[in-house]
């Protein structure tokens, strides 16, 4: 697809392989750059235009051939071919044109048909060959005149290729050029981040042409060409625009940035399905390959990948105006591997503390040393609900959200390992006590009503006292109540802060201490007790705590209660 500039009228030669008998076009440069514009003009077409990169397809085993004329010798020539998803043979060679075709002469042209006799007849002479999916080049500073013949052939499978050629290299550049160091570096190595920078093309630095990159990014291999990237992807995929500046986007959300489904994919594409040579192509499974241009930038971290993974990146630098790219040499990186998490042992029938970070994880191992027909565990989460799995041998035995204290039984088995993982709150930090046990009978932890809210009665409240009720079980337990005073302006916030059910007692100052009761009641429903707190200050708020005490002495802490005696009576 090949047009000498040439002072003299040139021409232009379609010779494919089934055609009837034509004259040979002469060039119409008004009609020539129409022609260019409109890129339907040379889809199967044999003819190679100057100057403009066209895209085509091939059959496997079915060979394809291009033809273009140079009229003068001593031109210079460049061609560009470049596979997409598949390998290619081609190669390019060149034959004396017949006396009557070089524009000189006078009078009609020979036909066409005894033309190409000639011409074909000719064994022609071999200038260049290559097999392989690398873009590769023909270039020649002092070409000879003639009739120029590229034959393609795919042996592996149906595919798509471009081919770019110019009689004019050194003005055209229309792939942008690459540094003197065309490598991306791997700057930043995360668990699920990797930094990448490269240096900026010289067709933006130093020629002043607009450039964007584009990155390509993927599990299974580097990209010699953005071609080869298209081919992997959707149509109905476009190029993402640049992200706002300062800020790295990530290309794995499909849904900012816009990946649609595949669900339309081959509509517009037909005739692979069912073509003249009656070809059948499958659809392709989505691949998990993924790009972003991210306008001249040069350095970019790309986000939300997966830990201990390995990730191939490709870089391609886009001419704006062409719309033709080149590709930087590709890199790949592995992620750094999750942090490994220090499994704690539990003991049997002992208690255990744990802290979790915001959002964080931990891994508890129960290994009863004696066979058990059960195993119980209590979870007292002390601040928010966090997430418990329980895994016996590796097997999914419970998966739950726990808030305050919660007891599962399980069947148990004879030396079996149970693998407990407790994944903290979104909101914050997570405090827990945690107990296996192989004993039923033996609960650290005290029973809870479902409501452990204390209620205050208004119209019970005076200057000097306020009267509290709270629910029990059906388990006597210990009931410890304390007070303490606190400013007026002390908010549900300041209270929400102070609701760590796990400190106990202890931690209270004597002072604080109102009294301890023991209290139960066979009848669920009867289970409430109400106690009065006297000797309280005139117009005073305070806060009360009920702490049920359990019979391995440890205690939960009930829902805190904010109450204010009448300042006049």
């Amino acid at each position: 697809m090949l047009l000498l500039r040439s002072p003299l009228p040139l021409l232009l030669l379609l010779l494919p392989l089934d055609s009837r008998p034509q004259k040979l076009p002469t060039r119409d440069e008004e009609l020539f750059q129409m022609q260019i514009r409109d890129k339907a003009f040379f889809h199967d077409s044999s003819v190679i235009p100057d100057g403009a990169e066209i895209s085509s397809y091939l059959f496997r085993d079915t060979p394809k051939r291009y033809f273009f004329v140079v009229e003068e010798d001593n031109t210079p020539l460049a061609v560009t071919v470049t596979p997409c998803d598949a390998p290619l043979e081609w190669k390019l060679s060149v034959q004396e044109l017949p006396e009557e075709a070089s524009g000189e002469g006078s009078g009609d042209p020979e036909p066409l048909e005894q033309q190409k006799q000639q011409i074909t007849n000719e064994e022609g002479t071999e200038l260049f060959s290559y097999k392989g999916n690398d873009v590769e080049y023909f270039v020649s500073s002092s070409s000879p005149s003639g009739l120029y013949q590229l034959d393609l052939l795919s042996t592996e499978k149906d595919t798509h290729f471009k081919v770019y050629a110019t009689t004019t290299p050194e003005s055209d550049q229309p792939y942008p050029e690459l540094p003197y160091d065309p490598r991306i570096d791997v700057t930043s190595l995360g668990r699920t981040t990797v930094t990448l920078a490269w240096k900026p093309s010289p067709t933006a630095s130093l020629l002043r042409q607009p450039i964007q990159y584009c990155i390509v990014i993927n599990k299974e291999h580097n990209f010699k060409s953005l071609c080869a990237v298209e081919a992997k992807l959707s149509s109905d995929d476009a190029f993402m625009m640049a992200p706002k500046p300062g800020l790295d986007f990530s290309p794995f959300d499909f849904a900012h940035f816009g990946f649609p489904a595949d669900n339309n994919s081959g509509k517009e594409r037909g005739f692979l399905k069912s073509s003249k040579f009656g070809r059948q192509t499958s659809p392709k499974p989505r691949v998990d390959l993924h790009r972003v241009c991210i306008g001249n930038k040069n350095i970019f971290t790309v986000s939300d990948l997966k830990p201990d993974t390995q990730y191939y990146f490709d870089m391609f630098a886009v001419n704006t105006n062409t719309n033709m790219s080149t590709a930087y040499v590709g890199t790949f990186a592995r992620t750094k591997e999750e942090a490994k998490q220090k499994t704690i042992e539990l003991k049997d029938g002992k208690v255990t503390d744990v802290f979790i970070k915001r959002k964080g994880a931990k891994f508890l191992r129960f290994a009863p040393v004696s066979s058990h027909q059960k195993v119980t565990f209590s979870v007292h989460s002390c601040l928010d609900a966090v997430q418990i799995q329980v895994r016996r041998d590796g097997k999914l035995l419970l998966s739950q959200s726990v808030e305050g204290v919660r007891q599962f039984q399980l069947r148990g088995k004879a030396k079996a390992k149970y693998l407990i993982r407790l994944k903290g709150s979104k909101k914050g930090a997570s405090m827990l006590k945690v107990l296996a046990t192989t004993r039923p009978n033996k609960q650290s932890f005290p029973s809870l009503p479902e409501d452990t809210r204390i209620k205050a009665f208004d119209k019970l409240r005076t200057c000097s006292s306020v009267t509290v009720a709270w629910l029990g079980t059906q388990e006597r337990n210990k009931f410890c109540i304390y007070k303490r005073e606190v400013e007026d302006n002390y908010n549900e916030e300041q209270k929400k802060r102070e609701q760590n059910q796990c400190l106990g007692p202890d931690t209270r100052k004597k002072s604080d201490k109102v009294l301890c009761k023991y209290f139960h009641s066979q009848n669920i429903q009867k289970a409430v007790t109400t106690e009065t707190i006297r000797g309280l200050q005139p117009g005073k708020s305070y806060l009360l705590d009920v702490y049920v005490i359990g019979h391995g002495g440890h205690s939960v802490k009930y829902q805190s209660k904010l109450v204010k005696t009448r300042k006049f009576c």
